[in-house]
């Protein structure tokens, strides 16, 4: 099954009065697909997913499949802090036509290595979809131990984990641990790093903009071709860090904007960027060539 190598985590389009503008969503995934990208995600934390409706993200999952799902692997974020509502959600994506579903670490209530094996496992059990575990500890306060992975990989339908601990070495240990379990980049700088101990892709902000270029490094370094994986990394990694100036998806928004696709803005809680971070994303696009406005 091909999963996909290069996954932009896509944003969700709004419209000027704040409503889910689903049709632009699937001309973003499209474009990303042209663009080079080999797989989609949808309702993500990029996606401002707390700030959407189960309606809205089923809506988005929708416009995307009928745009792209011919043609890369779909996957649906249906992961939430209540297991539940989990199952329910992720029950609901399969319905609407998910080919996998993306479950993030359970935030807020912080549950220990337990609990956290025994909501992937039930999540997981309530579907046969592959199922994508993903690990940020940034925005979730818990961190998902190797040796939990191991055990939830056992499970027959875990394929693969989202790995954005910012730690080389839990991605050693999971790759130790669990070496069937397929570990994607959940920081793009940090995505060739992670292939280098085993990494298969990368679960992408930066695919939004340079989709191309992503799956050219990933590709090369498949190929044994270092020298230009690393070169291509060099490139790329100020904008790396320049779409994360400031809180996802904030910086990705303006840089959509800036080379000529506007998706919007995003949700309250979240803001417009500041004139010194705007400036950060701008002096990035601009250093590749990319501006258009």
């Amino acid at each position: 099954m091909n999963y996909g190598t290069v996954i932009p985590a896509l944003v969700t389009p709004f419209t000027a009065d704040g409503e889910v503008d689903a049709a632009r969503a699937g001309e973003l995934a499209r474009r990303l697909v042209d663009g080079g990208a080999d797989g989609v995600l949808v309702g993500g934390t990029t996606a401002e997913s707390p700030t959407l409706t189960e309606d809205e993200r089923l809506r988005v999952l929708a416009a995307v499949l009928e745009a792209v799902g011919d043609r890369v692997f779909v996957w649906a974020g249906t992961g939430t802090n209540d297991t539940a509502a989990s199952i329910a959600l992720t029950r609901r994506a399969q319905a609407a036509g998910a080919h996998g579903v993306m479950l993030v670490t359970p935030y807020y209530n912080k549950p220990p290595q337990e609990g956290l094996y025994r909501h992937f496992r039930a999540v997981a059990e309530s579907t046969d979809l592959p199922v994508m575990i993903y690990n940020v500890p940034g925005r979730t306060s818990q961190n998902v131990a190797p040796e939990t992975l191991a055990r939830l990989a056992e499970v027959p339908n875990v394929v693969a984990v989202k790995e954005a601990s910012g730690q080389l070495d839990q991605v050693s240990a999971i790759r130790r641990l669990a070496p069937h379990l397929l570990v994607y980049s959940g920081d793009d700088s940090l995505t060739l790093p992670i292939l280098a101990v085993g990494g298969v892709g990368v679960v992408s902000v930066a695919a939004h903009i340079v989709p191309g270029e992503l799956a050219r490094m990933v590709r090369a370094f498949a190929a044994g071709d270092v020298r230009t994986a690393e070169a291509i990394h060099r490139r790329l990694f100020p904008l790396c860090k320049a779409l994360f100036v400031t809180t996802n998806p904030i910086p990705v928004k303006l840089a959509l904007r800036l080379t000529g696709f506007d998706a919007g803005g995003c949700r309250p809680p979240l803001c417009d960027p500041s004139p010194a971070e705007a400036e950060a994303v701008r002096t990035a696009l601009a250093e590749l060539g990319l501006l258009r406005a």
